[in-house]
C-alpha cells in the first residue's frame, strides 16, 4: 500500500512546490512508482511538470467534489514512473462549494473526501506526494486527513519558524479529531546560501526544534531549480548533472530509507 506524504507549510516561497516536482520525480529515477498531487489553485507543479490545460480533462478539484473517479483525472507525465493529478484555478472556489453541500447532506464530511478518493487507489503507487496551497484551510485540512505523514519545508531565513508552531498545533488537531496515525515524515531545509553566517544559524536552530525529524540533505538556493519548472522539466531532467538533482536525489533516498527501515 502506497505512502501519502503531505507537503505542508503555510508560508509561502519555501520550496513546496520546487520539493513537491523534484522529490517526486527523484522516487520515480528510483524506481518507485508516484502520483503527484497539486492542491494548489494556481497549478504551479501542473506546469512545472509540463501539463498543459488543452490536456486536463478532469482535475483534483473534480475528484474532491465527487464529479469524477479519481482514475478518471490521473496523467501520465514524460517523466519516469510520475503520475500527476492536476490543479486548476476551479480549485480557488472549492471552499464554498464544499460548505454548500455539506449543508445540504448531514452526511458529508468535508474533511475526509478526498480521502475517500486515495482510499481507492493508494495501493497502485509506492508513494502518493501532496503538494498543498500556502493555507492551513480546508483544502490543506483534506490533505493532512488523506496522508500518512507530512513533509515540512522551511527556508534557511530570518523568521523561517514563524508559523510553525502554528502548523504543528493543526497537525496536532487533526490527529485528535481526524486522522489519529498522521506523523511528521521530516523536515527539510531549502533555500540555503551557504555562503551567509545566518543560513548556518537557521540550519542550527532548526535542528535544535526539531531534531531527528530533520532530513540530513539540505536544499541549496540555485538558479537552475527555479528555471526548471519554465521548461515544464523536474531538475534531473533540465540539469541532471546539478547540485540541485544530486540533492533531490539524496533527499528522496533518505526518503525511502526512513520508509523501508521500519
Amino acid at each position: 500500500m502506497g505512502k501519502i506524504i503531505a507537503i505542508v507549510n503555510q508560508k509561502g516561497g519555501v520550496g513546496k512546490t520546487t520539493t513537491s516536482i523534484n522529490l517526486s520525480s527523484s522516487l520515480g529515477l528510483l524506481g518507485k512508482k508516484v502520483l503527484l498531487i497539486d492542491l494548489d489553485p494556481q497549478s504551479n507543479t501542473t506546469t512545472g511538470l509540463g501539463v498543459g490545460r488543452e490536456k486536463i480533462k478532469k482535475s483534483i478539484y473534480n475528484v474532491i467534489l465527487g464529479d469524477c473517479d479519481i482514475k478518471e483525472s490521473i496523467i501520465k507525465t514524460p517523466f519516469k514512473n510520475l503520475s500527476i493529478i492536476p490543479s486548476t484555478i476551479e480549485l480557488a472556489g472549492i471552499d464554498m462549494e464544499l460548505i454548500q453541500i455539506s449543508l445540504q447532506d448531514n452526511k458529508f464530511v468535508i474533511s475526509e473526501q478526498l480521502k475517500k478518493q486515495l482510499d481507492t487507489i493508494r495501493d497502485r503507487y509506492d508513494y502518493i506526494i501532496i503538494d498543498c496551497l500556502p493555507s492551513l484551510g480546508t483544502l490543506t485540512i483534506n490533505a493532512l486527513a488523506a496522508s500518512d505523514s507530512v513533509l515540512i519545508p522551511i527556508q534557511c531565513e530570518f523568521y523561517s519558524l514563524d508559523g510553525v508552531q502554528q502548523l504543528l498545533q493543526t497537525i496536532l488537531k487533526v490527529q485528535q479529531s481526524i486522522n489519529p496515525h498522521l506523523d511528521i515524515e521530516g523536515v527539510l531545509l531549502t533555500m540555503l546560501d551557504g555562503r551567509t553566517l545566518l543560513g548556518l544559524e537557521v540550519v542550527e536552530d532548526v535542528r535544535k526544534f526539531f531534531n531527528e525529524k530533520v532530513f540530513s540533505t539540505i536544499i541549496p538556493r540555485l538558479v537552475k531549480l527555479v528555471e526548471a519548472p519554465s521548461h515544464g522539466k523536474p531538475i534531473i531532467e533540465y540539469d541532471p548533472k546539478s547540485k540541485g538533482a544530486l540533492a533531490y536525489l539524496n533527499l528522496a533516498k533518505e526518503v525511502i530509507d526512513r520508509n523501508e527501515s521500519k
